[in-house]
């Protein structure tokens, strides 16, 4: 069955011009071709026509924790916001640390309307303690490994880690905290923390396990990646590790580069995350990072919880907000409409970089021939983000209620519409 998508607006050489794409058996048949007709036709009325979204940083927390999100459920959410492949962290209830509780894992994530990477553990059950048989699980289809949500204390452990996937030629993606500098600690240790009189996190618990971090890379030829960086002193150390020739890449959350500690009002539990909102000097050094290649891309740490569970005092609420159908839209009204960033930045920084960076051969791009992973999105028409149109069954999101442009129109994935706006 073919499929004509007509009058969209593509970026060609950096700018917004005429684009129609023929879509053939789940593949890009041709671009700009001189026909009207296919078995199906869709009108995108000028809408932008994009390669779709990367996430290499999405909690699907199924199993084990259903009551805050289904794979069927945060894939509608990732394919809401123009995303076409996620990489699923093995933060679950059984984590999927051997080959056989991995393989079932597949099997669940077949539920997903989008494409799903899997991440397996670095460590047994994410304890820290016993490295997993990285071998195995990359033969069960593991194409990463990350005890996201938790920091690895044991230097030996994560040497040992480095080591070995430095042989397999696979990444360690690293949840970098000290968790013995962030015990009890709630919002970053300034002003908030003050004003809300809660434990304050201070930044050394990250800044110092990347120094040890980097320093490992170096010796082992591992590709480690940096999750969720969050102040100006980790991206100082990135910047001068890569100048060194370490293989690190690092990314960045929409909410780190849209949000800082002065920011936090009304429901401060809607603002907890972990990492915590820096200061106004580290979101600035984040965006600064990006722009001058220390950071390589955007990753949501879509992070749904219960409302119940937000709730909670601010102690006691668990950290996270959610970021799937809400990034692009807010990035592209923040940063691209006022010309601060380009409209080719952005879907680098979100689709082309994850893909290049971690080799995800399978995802499409725009080029003939490729898979037909596409998300549309329309950049002139202003909407308003509401909760009652999320996807995802978390709604934790401090930017609910903001107007934003560059909504989400449709989203095709192997040739097959998963999203479609009303």
């Amino acid at each position: 069955m073919s499929l004509l998508l007509k009058n969209g607006l593509g970026l060609l050489e950096g700018k917004l011009s005429p684009m129609s794409l023929l879509l053939q058996d789940g593949r890009i048949q041709g671009i700009n071709l001189p026909i009207e007709t296919a078995d199906q036709v869709i009108d995108l009325h000028h809408a932008f026509v994009s390669s779709g979204l990367v996430d290499l940083h999405v909690h699907l927390r199924e199993p084990g924790f259903t009551n805050k999100e289904t794979i069927l459920t945060g894939s509608k959410a990732a394919a809401h916001g123009g995303f076409t492949t996620i990489g699923a962290m093995a933060n679950l209830n059984p984590a999927p640390d051997t080959p056989t509780r991995f393989l079932k894992q597949q099997q669940l994530n077949r539920e997903a309307v989008v494409k799903i990477k899997q991440y397996a553990p670095v460590t047994q059950k994410r304890a820290g303690k016993l490295p997993v048989d990285f071998t195995a699980l990359r033969q069960a289809g593991a194409f990463a490994f990350s005890d996201d949500g938790s920091g690895i204390a044991d230097a030996r452990v994560m040497y040992q880690a480095m080591q070995k996937l430095a042989k397999l030629g696979l990444p360690l993606c690293d949840h970098a905290q000290d968790m013995t500098l962030t015990a009890g600690g709630v919002l970053n240790a300034g002003p908030a923390a003050k004003k809300y009189a809660v434990p304050g996190v201070d930044k050394v618990s990250e800044t110092s396990q990347i120094a040890r971090n980097l320093v490992l890379a170096a010796a082992t030829g591992v590709h480690y990646h940096v999750c969720h960086v969050s102040t100006k002193e980790s991206i100082d150390l990135i910047r001068f590790a890569k100048s060194q020739g370490v293989h690190v890449t690092c990314e960045v959350t929409p909410h780190h580069l849209l949000l800082d500690e002065t920011m936090i009002v009304g429901e401060a539990t809607q603002y907890k995350m972990n990492p915590p909102l820096r200061s106004v000097q580290d979101r600035l050094a984040c965006v600064a990072g990006l722009l001058d290649g220390t950071i390589d891309l955007i990753a949501t740490d879509h992070a749904p919880h219960t409302a119940a569970e937000k709730k909670q005092s601010l102690s006691t609420a668990p950290n996270g907000i959610v970021g799937s159908e809400t990034a692009f839209a807010l990035l592209y009204t923040t940063f691209v409409k006022p010309g601060v960033w380009s409209l080719t930045q952005l879907i680098k920084w979100m689709s082309t970089a994850p893909q290049t960076l971690f080799q995800l051969n399978h995802v499409g791009q725009l080029h003939r021939g490729d898979p037909a992973d596409i998300a549309v999105f329309d950049l002139k028409t202003a909407t308003k983000i509401q909760a009652s149109d999320f996807l995802s069954k978390g709604h934790n999101s401090p930017f609910i209620g903001q107007t934003v442009y560059g909504a989400t129109v449709m989203t095709l994935v192997d040739g097959k519409l998963v999203y479609r706006r009303d």
